[in-house]
């Protein structure tokens, strides 16, 4: 899909009134809001916060060597993919994940959150993952992404999804786990977070959430990502740990590329702080987008690649438990 590009001075009546309406449409739930708000301030963290790691960039190692590779670089648990050319794959998730899940627990580690393609309760693979998966003992499990329908418009993409948010809720409830849509860079439904917010207003936060990725809200709002945070935060179960920089190509554009954890333009001083303030909790999963895990141009053999992944994986951990142990975050 491509993004809209229209100015500001092409918007058209019908959307001016449509943003009216969805403005209105959320004053019915506003106590829902207000209520869950008050509930997470009032309320102790629910469990303390398990460190895990996202497997995506390490699939090319067994479930056996990575859960040995997480074990020795400090890590307390594994994000597997459960996903199309993840680590499990849904069509084997029924004898793959309880595996990987068993070699991950005998390494003395936990799989408390998976990562997940999931948007559609009524796909067949949707009900399998997640019954596979509680009964493994996941806790919450990252969806899929949603598309706005340039024929739809913004509004109408919204309230299309909400349906599938809702099923996905009740699904959830019955496997007692959590859904968590990760905001993300893009044009796509999570990129300016306050859309994450329309899906999930009217839902129970105990069944269905964000998984609040910071690295992704500051790109897209540097200066104001706090306000979407706060907007959010009673959905927050699962959150994300990631840094980036703003690089400059010869041809003048700028973007924004991954670093190593502490090494780029997050601030996460304020994040922390606010994580705190507003008592978010839950497993953290650390993501490796950066070299030697991604973008990287030199071959070398497998026990090479492991040995230096490993030492970015232990800076990484290393960065984060400092922030935590700074904030006094458990």
């Amino acid at each position: 899909m491509k993004a809209d590009s229209r100015s500001s001075s092409d918007w058209t009546r019908r959307d001016v009134v449509s943003m009216m309406a969805l403005a209105g449409a959320a004053v019915p739930f506003a106590g829902f809001a207000v209520d869950a708000a008050a509930q997470t301030a009032a309320s102790p963290p629910s469990t303390p916060t398990c460190i895990h790691a996202l497997s995506k960039p390490l699939q090319w190692l067994s479930y056996a060597a990575l859960a040995e590779l997480m074990a020795e670089t400090g890590y307390g648990g594994i994000d597997y993919t459960v996903r199309p050319g993840g680590h499990v794959v849904p069509e084997r998730v029924a004898d793959d994940l309880p595996k990987a899940v068993d070699l991950a627990r005998k390494a003395g580690l936990k799989v408390e959150m998976i990562t997940t393609a999931i948007v559609d309760p009524a796909d067949p693979s949707t009900e399998t993952i997640l019954k596979t998966a509680a009964s493994a003992g996941v806790k919450y499990y990252r969806m899929g992404y949603l598309a706005y329908d340039p024929k739809l418009g913004i509004v109408a993409s919204l309230q299309k999804h909400r349906a599938a948010m809702k099923g996905l809720a009740e699904l959830n409830r019955t496997y007692g786990i959590h859904g968590a849509y990760q905001n993300h860079v893009g044009a796509r439904i999570g990129g300016p977070v306050w859309d994450v917010y329309e899906l999930l207003r009217d839902l129970d936060p105990r069944w269905i959430g964000c998984q609040y990725d910071v690295r992704h809200a500051v790109i897209e709002g540097f200066n104001s990502w706090p306000i979407g945070f706060r907007l959010l935060h009673p959905w927050i179960k699962c959150t994300d740990f990631k840094d980036f920089t703003w690089v400059q190509s010869a041809g003048g554009k700028w973007s924004a590329e991954s670093v190593p954890a502490g090494e780029g333009a997050v601030d996460f001083d304020t994040y922390f702080t606010m994580v705190r303030e507003l008592r978010v909790a839950g497993p953290i999963s650390v993501h490796f987008e950066y070299p030697p895990f991604e973008r990287a141009t030199q071959a070398s053999s497998d026990a090479e690649k492991r040995r230096v992944c490993a030492a970015a994986m232990r800076k990484d951990l290393a960065v984060l438990k400092g922030y935590l142990a700074k904030y006094q975050i458990a």
